[in-house]
């Protein structure tokens, strides 16, 4: 028995209002907004990949150059292997002069020419140490701040290769008017292994192209980025000449 003021037509009626124009429906709002979303994240996802893909190879593929001149050479800290080639460079006349940048407070000029087993004479005549940067910003303020205050307008960059890319990014970024030319410290060949089968250098890679990216992103939208310096006026403290 057809209940009263009900007809077959009715619920067929009800099924193709759902069908055609329900919240939940094939063509409802949600479900086209999730379709978006999907198709976004998909394209999101593919683009950060094809950027790490570019990432690891500009990276792999980075060499010191030979015979490469400026009118100064720094070192961001990180190792004591960086340091050890920045100071060869310097005593091989590629430089002027050097600045160790982002050393801790804690660490003196005596200790890091004990380890590197540098000359005191080269120390004496030709090393600063910067105590003020905390960061790879703060490297480049700290940076910036030396070559002002001695006029250099090319500069070799020390650092790990991995570390080059972001590097540089801050470095032009805080001082434009400069040549950075750089020179990646190379702990091991990327190009001769298969690095992404190994945890740790896949780990590294994956997380300084993280910071690339957010790095790009924020210079794209404005976000002030601080001035990764222990102190925001510290002249006397940024570089130390080395006893």
């Amino acid at each position: 028995m057809t209940p009263a003021n009900t007809t077959p037509e009715d619920g067929s009626d009800r099924d193709a209002q759902s069908a055609s124009g329900g919240l939940f429906s094939r063509r409802g709002r949600l479900r086209w907004a999730a379709r978006r979303l999907f198709i976004a994240g998909m394209l999101v996802l593919a683009v950060l990949f094809g950027g790490f893909l570019w990432f690891a190879n500009a990276v792999s593929s980075l060499k010191a150059p030979d015979g490469v001149k400026a009118d100064a050479i720094v070192v961001l800290t990180g190792g004591y292997l960086r340091i050890e080639q920045a100071l060869g460079l310097l005593r091989d006349g590629a430089g002027k002069r050097l600045l160790i940048s982002g050393a801790h407070p804690s660490t003196t000029p005596t200790q890091i020419r004990k380890v590197t087993a540098a000359s005191p004479d080269l120390f004496k005549c030709c090393v600063d140490i910067g105590y003020d940067a905390i960061d790879t910003i703060g490297n480049a303020n700290e940076i910036s701040r030396w070559i002002r205050d001695h006029g250099y307008r090319s500069v070799l960059v020390v650092t790990n290769n991995y570390h080059m890319p972001r590097s540089l990014h801050e470095l032009r970024r805080a001082d434009p008017q400069t040549e950075f030319i750089p020179y990646p410290v190379i702990n091991s060949d990327l190009t001769r292994k298969a690095w992404f089968a190994d945890p740790d250098v896949l780990r590294t890679m994956l997380s300084e192209y993280g910071k690339v990216v957010l790095a790009t992103m924020r210079d794209w939208f404005g976000i002030y980025r601080g001035s990764g310096l222990r102190t925001e006026e510290a002249p006397q403290a940024a570089a130390k000449s080395a006893p």
